[in-house]
């Protein structure tokens, strides 16, 4: 359909335009620059779904990418909860200053960018499919982010300072000793899995309300 495939180019165009942003104009300061956080693991992530998507539509691939479009749902959805839970609890958790950047960067990052992939995920794409391959991916994901953020950016950074150590991606993270960080990673890796069966639900009622001749 051709508002799907102007949809999947809006979608593509404005996270490949984050991507170069990103790029070319993000902070390389430290050690992992930019990549230090999940906000850009999930940016890319869904530069790389959008790009798929729009191959599908335009009969370049037959490949669905189910289990990397809703791994990149639920990572995006990890994203603006963390993130807004902690700025409002705390701006300083999350920023180095207490005070947002950007607004349009900000919003984009954590509001509109995952909200239009969401949309194309759950409402359009329907990817919640292979939960169990989903679900393998997601704790991969999130594994190797964990790995990335204690093992290689945590040592190879002096800041963020916190009371405990010093070095990884989020300021918060810094004021919490291992076993604390190992209990915030359970805990939301038990989130995500809450959100990736919010998603499949909602895609299963889609399905089953309005069907598509491959779907019935």
């Amino acid at each position: 359909m051709r508002w799907v495939l102007i949809y999947r180019w809006v979608v593509f165009l404005l996270a490949a335009g984050y991507c170069l942003r990103t790029i070319f104009f993000g902070s390389f300061d430290g050690f992992g620059g930019p990549f230090r956080y999940l906000t850009i693991w999930a940016l890319f992530m869904s530069f790389f779904a959008a790009s798929r998507m729009i191959a599908l539509e335009e009969g370049r691939t037959t490949r669905r990418w189910d289990a990397f479009v809703a791994t990149t749902a639920v990572v995006n959805a990890m994203v603006v909860i963390l993130y807004w839970r902690l700025y409002f609890a705390d701006p300083a958790s999350v920023t180095r200053d207490g005070q947002l950047g950007d607004l349009w960067l900000e919003l984009y990052m954590h509001a509109l960018g995952p909200a239009l992939q969401w949309i194309d995920a759950t409402f359009i794409h329907r990817a919640f499919r292979k939960l169990w391959r989903t679900l393998g991916l997601l704790a991969g994901v999130i594994a190797g982010y964990v790995i990335w953020a204690e093992l290689i950016v945590g040592p190879m950074n002096d800041s963020p300072v916190g009371s405990v150590t010093s070095g990884l991606p989020y300021p918060f993270l810094n004021n919490l000793d291992l076993a604390g960080r190992a209990t915030f990673y359970g805990v939301n890796f038990a989130v995500a899995v809450v959100v990736l069966a919010a998603f499949a639900s909602v895609s299963f009622a889609m399905r089953r309300l309005f069907p598509r001749p491959a779907e019935t």
